[in-house]
């Protein structure tokens, strides 16, 4: 059985006719101009589009988190520095003064006033970060709670167990952190100063009057430490480190892009523009069309060998009916 391919030499079909054709370069088919290159670059680009939005929100999660976590370290430390401070104020600050405080009232024995002390000498330099042993009935006036602070200290009033508060609030140096401790009154050599005026030493009353710090009781929540941390630093170096990686995923995805498209232009674009560029030659009768060799053994390559087989057989079958 032969099969015989049919020619008319004389009824080509018109080129804006016939499917697919080329246009401009690419391959378009009807009703549409949309290639496959334009195809390809779309979908990449939208898959990278839809993977950033997870990708940019995880990281910016944890590059705040972690700027918040560095900035409760810091406020730890200041915590630790503070404490450090009333510790060494009692341990030889205080025995070193004790032969003077019959006579004088000494500042400098109180452990609260030495801690407050070396961190306003800090805050000559850097003003935002503040320390301050809030009391709600100080000896100092200095001491004596505002309403931010005042809630906090009620807080721990309202529960023993509290032995720790985080929060942030906004002042006047911009966006902070603050870490509040409890102060208790935990040591019976406390209330020798603080129970009553008649009690406390004779230099204390001349020093401060008998308006405030007294009246304390045992393991009575009198305060709280608390220390403050600027915030705009830390995260000031989050956003600018979520910036640099969001800039640096769109740059390797374009480079990858980049490479993707020339790889796609040399091996699979060009070689089928040139196949159907043969095809549309063939289809109008011209036979002449030299043979199109790919290299390799992908898909590509395999359709350009059935094409050449193809050309082939239909030049082998006109010729035969020619002959006949």
């Amino acid at each position: 059985m032969r099969i015989i391919f049919i020619f008319f030499e004389g009824e080509r079909v018109p080129r804006a006719a016939r499917e697919p054709k080329v246009t401009g370069g690419r391959i378009a088919e009807k009703g549409g101009t949309m290639s496959l290159f334009v195809k390809f670059n779309l979908i990449l680009i939208l898959v990278f589009a839809v993977a950033l939005v997870p990708a940019g929100y995880i990281s910016n999660r944890l590059l705040q988190k972690n700027a918040r976590t560095q900035i409760v370290q810091n406020a730890r430390i200041m915590m630790e520095t503070a404490m450090a401070t009333r510790g060494y104020t009692v341990k030889q600050i205080k025995p070193l003064l004790a032969p003077r405080l019959a006579e004088e009232f000494l500042p400098q024995s109180v452990p609260a006033y030495s801690a407050t002390e070396i961190f306003n000498y800090l805050r000559e330099t850097n003003p935002e970060y503040t320390y301050k042993e809030a009391t709600l009935n100080p000896t100092n006036p200095r001491d004596r709670t505002v309403d931010w602070e005042a809630d906090i200290v009620n807080a721990f009033r309202a529960n023993e167990k509290l032995g720790e508060i985080i929060g942030e609030r906004d002042t006047s140096l911009g966006r902070a952190l603050y870490l509040a401790h409890p102060l208790k009154i935990t040591d019976k050599g406390c209330l020798s100063c603080h129970t009553t005026p008649d009690v406390a030493p004779a230099s204390q009353v001349k020093a401060y009057g008998t308006n405030g710090g007294y009246g304390w009781k045992l393991n009575e929540t009198i305060g709280a430490q608390i220390v403050s941390v600027p915030t705009t630093v830390p995260i000031g170096l989050a956003n600018t480190a979520f910036k640099t990686l969001l800039g640096s995923l769109i740059a390797v995805f374009a480079s990858i892009l980049v490479v993707l498209n020339i790889l796609l232009w040399f091996v699979v674009i060009r070689p089928i523009k040139r196949l159907s560029r043969m095809a549309d030659q063939v289809s109008t009768g011209d036979l002449d069309v030299p043979e199109m060799t790919v290299k390799g053994s992908d898909e590509v390559a395999v359709l350009s060998g059935s094409f050449n087989r193809m050309r082939i057989s239909l030049t082998k079958a006109l010729k035969m009916l020619e002959g006949e």
